[in-house]
């Protein structure tokens, strides 16, 4: 039943090492865990909700460069790479093992092409130039200290026609509702953004309280 996709799945998502991920056609996504290393080395139910969506055809990915930020495990990245799409799954040095791992275990699934690299927020991007069409976030607003490197990262990445799908689980506890609404006050400087409504997500991986969000940079407007 609709909503019932990442509920269901949060316990099996924790419990076991390997997480299959089904796909619309052909073999599951596997994807390794690992039972310590902090909040990188597990499938969130964002990154099942936003990989599920990538499945819908929404976006077209066939032969699109696309950059997945905070990639974890990768399961939105590879999911991107098995529709055609050349990715490049970014995280920190030491996700680089979990993420090169999970690209070995479903290359046989892959038809576009996919690669790890280190990209620490806020510092040089060149080396990922030019802009993507797509830039990928699964749960990446999460802590405070990492917002403004997170923003100054996007602003450098993107173009005029990258289209950047963040997808987020909301929650109430603690400060981040606060630092929710500080993300999307900073975003809307240089970014316009538009919420896919909920009848667009997957029929089954969906949830009243995870949300996409489709965000573009704003056109600058010269002197008239």
């Amino acid at each position: 039943p609709a909503g019932a996709g990442p509920r269901r799945l949060r316990a099996a998502a924790m419990a076991g090492f390997v997480r299959e991920l089904e796909r619309r056609a052909g073999p599951a996504l596997r994807l390794e865990q690992r039972a310590a290393g902090g909040v990188g080395c597990v499938v969130w139910d964002a990154a099942l909700v936003l990989a599920k969506f990538l499945e819908t055809g929404a976006c077209p990915l066939a032969r699109r460069h696309v950059l997945e930020l905070g990639a974890g495990t990768g399961a939105v990245g590879i999911m991107a790479a098995t529709l055609g799409a050349n990715v490049t799954v970014t995280d920190l040095e030491e996700l680089q093992e979990l993420l090169m791992v999970n690209i070995e275990n479903n290359k046989h699934l892959v038809t576009g092409s996919v690669r790890a690299k280190v990209l620490k927020w806020g510092e040089d991007v060149t080396e990922f130039q030019p802009p993507p069409d797509y830039i990928l976030m699964a749960d990446c607003i999460y802590y405070e200290e990492s917002l403004e490197p997170l923003l100054k990262t996007l602003k450098d990445l993107t173009g005029p026609d990258t289209c950047v799908l963040c997808c987020y689980e909301q929650r109430t506890m603690g400060k981040n509702p606060e630092i929710e609404r500080k993300y999307f006050e900073l975003l809307q400087r240089d970014f316009e953004l538009e919420k896919i409504p909920l009848d667009r997500h997957d029929e089954e991986y969906r949830s009243e309280d995870i949300h996409i969000v489709s965000i573009h940079r704003k056109q600058k407007v010269g002197p008239q």
